[in-house]
């Protein structure tokens, strides 16, 4: 006996890609592209803020995170997005999370009722899009609706395109920016749009910012700074973020969600029941990474620089588009397996397909075309491996 939702899941891309370059043997100067796992070092403070709090490995941590905590992401939240004094209360508005992607499944717990309007509930989704989306939608009771994310749409899904009867019946929808897997940058307009739009509707905004501070140029713009200046407060609306990226620190799993105070006093509720809580000293390093600005634009830095050295390797060869914000490349290549095939064997690059990001509409799988190449390792291994790929992919 098992919840037999699970079967409208498919495997996750990085088991469909194990599949697909099973018996393939690359070379031995191997390199993993296919993670977004940040391999760049973690800040110093992260293990002196460890150490200070060691002695609280012997407590339970409270489900609604410290205190400390929960002000340090409100200041960060009020600093980064210039919010108002006073707009984002620690105590309503904030709550801790075991990296972004627990937050991101339990929005769908939360928000997916039985039916909508009298009908099956649907959760609108970019795509292509961050596996998880479909995951938390199928094993809820939802329907996914995919939108296009495509490059006649800037990669960003257009919301105010889907059709009435699927907008009334909408529970939730997930919006990324900076996008993952294309590096494209919702604008302020568009946030307030799809905002409005799930006010209008009553559904949902989750809108997962966790590639928020790898950017290329300027800051991108957040769901909260939209909320702020349409003025009427957040409701509708959850913002999810982390320190994976951020502050390379994928293991250390801490993020937060933030956003309409009725939706995180019942998100708290059901987190008590099943949701994973930090321990007090992860606790206590990631408020000191949201305390702190100056490495993070170190980190940056370092992404920028590799911004540079794929902007020279590739010029306009396989659709490059120098990402806006996250740490991928969307590359243009006719086939995403076939390529991912041949960089493996041929160049011991292991790389994502496109379509197993994506799924088919219309007959045609807007990923197919496509691979996705983290930028994640030092910049001289990426930059190598650049010099690799290249005449790989010009064979194919």
């Amino acid at each position: 006996m098992y919840n037999a939702r699970l079967d409208g899941l498919t495997e996750y891309p990085f088991q469909r890609l194990a599949a697909l370059l099973a018996g393939v043997a690359p070379p031995s100067h191997a390199l993993i592209m296919s993670i977004g796992e940040p391999q760049h070092a973690p800040p110093a403070l992260l293990h002196t803020a460890l150490a200070k709090a060691q002695a609280d490995w012997g407590k339970y941590p409270p489900t609604a995170g410290t205190p400390a905590y929960r002000s340090a992401v409100a200041a960060w939240c009020t600093e980064r997005f210039k919010l108002p004094a006073g707009f984002l209360d620690s105590e309503r508005h904030v709550l801790p999370l075991a990296g972004s992607r627990e937050g991101l499944f339990m929005a769908a717990q939360l928000c997916i009722p039985p039916e909508k309007n009298g009908r099956a509930p649907a959760v609108l989704m970019p795509n292509p899009f961050y596996q998880v989306y479909f995951g938390a939608a199928v094993m809820n009771g939802a329907e996914p609706v995919f939108v296009a994310a495509t490059r006649e749409t800037d990669f960003q899904p257009n919301y105010e395109s889907v059709a009435r009867a699927d907008l009334d019946r909408a529970a939730l929808a997930y919006l990324c920016t900076p996008s993952n897997p294309q590096g494209t940058i919702a604008t302020l307009a568009q946030l307030k749009a799809v905002i409005g739009l799930a006010r209008k509707h009553d559904f949902v905004l989750a809108c997962d910012e966790c590639y928020s501070e790898i950017y290329d140029d300027a800051p991108p713009a957040g769901a909260l700074q939209a909320c702020a200046e349409l003025g009427k407060g957040l409701r509708n609306v959850l913002v999810f973020n982390s320190l994976s990226k951020r502050s390379s620190v994928p293991g250390l799993r801490a993020g937060f969600v933030a956003g309409d105070p009725d939706l995180i006093a019942k998100l708290s509720k059901l987190r008590a029941h099943g949701g994973a809580v930090q321990p007090l000293p992860v606790m206590a390093a990631a408020t000191a990474l949201w305390s702190d600005e100056d490495h993070v634009a170190q980190n940056r830095a370092l992404y920028r620089a590799k911004n540079d050295d794929a902007a020279n390797a590739f010029g306009t060869r396989f659709g490059f588009h120098r990402p806006a914000g996250g740490f991928f490349l969307w590359l243009d290549v006719k086939d995403g397996e076939t390529a991912a095939k041949a960089l493996w064997q041929r160049g011991g690059l292991k790389v994502l397909p496109g379509a197993y990001l994506a799924r088919e509409q219309r007959g045609e799988n807007p990923g197919r075309s496509y691979i996705r190449v983290a930028m994640v390792h030092e910049r001289a291994q990426v930059a190598e491996a650049f010099e690799r790929m290249i005449p790989i992919l010009e064979t194919l």
